[in-house]
């Protein structure tokens, strides 16, 4: 199925199918209407394609996953950001999982069973991830891990059945290590964190002498940084795709409430999520052709950071009142856009990447 045949089906099939969240925005029912637009999406097969055979898809194009979400986020079905990180996790655990676990365990994530949660960000290590301090000893008694240490800002781990767990195992890059474990696991603490825009989406996660079995490494001893230089650049290609879809919706709903004294503001804000939404089509074309992303989604990410808070900047002076008082929706997505710049790597840090990795700047100089 070509993805013009795939975008039609599955507009057909949400045509006849009420996935619509009721009324109650809070982030619990969130949550809940993810797991229930994915079991029905999985129901139907839809969101099985894809993704690989060996892990209950159905094959084909990433390029496909990309359209389902984008269909999703359009008819805001469910919220774009955490739908998205499917799109984080599941590849990460495809590639350095072992295969039995790989097998057992995406399905849970695409068929709404679970939720899953990536610790990273550390109180004293967010963007400069190489300075995380979580451990992990081993046991080879036991043939198990030994976990100490703390996360935070850690999306969904309230909520999460499982977690993609950065820890320390030794010095330097090559010292940081992978694993995946179960959220259950006695010494696992979880404290939800409540943001500016009202919302408990983030926690702070505690880890008190955790047992992890050995076979739940994802890769080898010291592949923890190799782990994150693949996962990251995921978190904005196809989750950026999903959240662009949902901007242009935004948008529309924007050019239903002005008038054309507005064009030239409307215009503008059109111009930025039409450059980040090109941007994004020649990353999925990338991924979709088989090719490795790298440091060159950080242009994507200051892109879309750019894009978000100009749309929502121009819902503010275009629809007065609306955010300050009666829309409590564009209020929170207005707030949660002032984190676009920081969330998933500050945009300081992207700026240093596209500086040192992609333009060789920087280096050697001597003042």
């Amino acid at each position: 199925m070509n993805t013009q045949e795939f975008r039609a089906a599955v507009r057909g099939w949400l045509d006849t199918h009420d996935l619509s969240p009721g009324d109650d925005h809070s982030f619990d029912a969130q949550v809940a209407q993810l797991s229930r637009v994915r079991r029905a999406l999985h129901d139907a097969d839809w969101m099985r394609y894809g993704w690989p055979a060996e892990v209950g898809g159905l094959g084909g194009e990433a390029v496909l996953r990309a359209v389902l979400g984008e269909e999703v986020a359009t008819r805001n079905l469910a919220e774009p950001g955490i739908y998205s990180m499917i799109e984080v996790l599941a590849p990460t655990v495809i590639s350095y999982a072992r295969p039995e676990l790989a097998a057992e365990m995406v399905p849970r994530l695409l068929n709404g069973d679970e939720q899953w949660c990536q610790g990273f960000s550390e109180p004293g290590s967010g963007s400069d991830l190489a300075s995380l301090s979580t451990r992990a000893a081993p046991d080879p008694d036991a043939d198990t891990w030994i976990i100490n240490g703390q996360k935070v800002w850690t999306s969904l781990a309230q909520f999460a059945a499982r977690c993609v767990l950065l820890t320390r195992t030794g010095p330097g890059h090559e010292g940081i290590t992978a694993f995946f474990v179960d959220m259950d696991t006695p010494g696992i603490t979880v404290r939800p964190l409540r943001t500016m825009h009202g919302v408990d989406e983030f926690a702070e996660v505690w880890f008190d002498d955790v047992v992890v079995p050995a076979d739940r490494m994802l890769g080898r001893p010291g592949d923890g940084w190799r782990v994150a230089m693949d996962l990251l650049p995921h978190e904005r290609s196809t989750c950026f795709w999903h959240r662009i879809a949902y901007l242009y919706s935004i948008l529309d709903n924007l050019v239903q409430q002005s008038d054309p004294a507005d064009d030239l503001d409307l215009g503008a804000a059109y111009l930025a999520a039409h450059t980040v939404r090109s941007r994004s089509y020649a990353t999925q074309q990338r991924l979709g052709a088989g090719g490795r992303l790298g440091p060159e989604t950080s242009v994507d990410k200051v892109l879309l950071a750019t894009a978000e808070q100009q749309l929502f900047d121009t819902c503010r002076d275009l629809v007065p009142g609306a955010v300050e008082w009666t829309d409590p929706v564009l209020r929170s997505e207005y707030l949660y856009s002032r984190a676009a710049t920081i969330y998933g790597g500050t945009a300081e840090i992207q700026r240093n990447i596209i500086a040192r990795r992609l333009l060789d700047l920087g280096k050697g100089d001597s003042g």
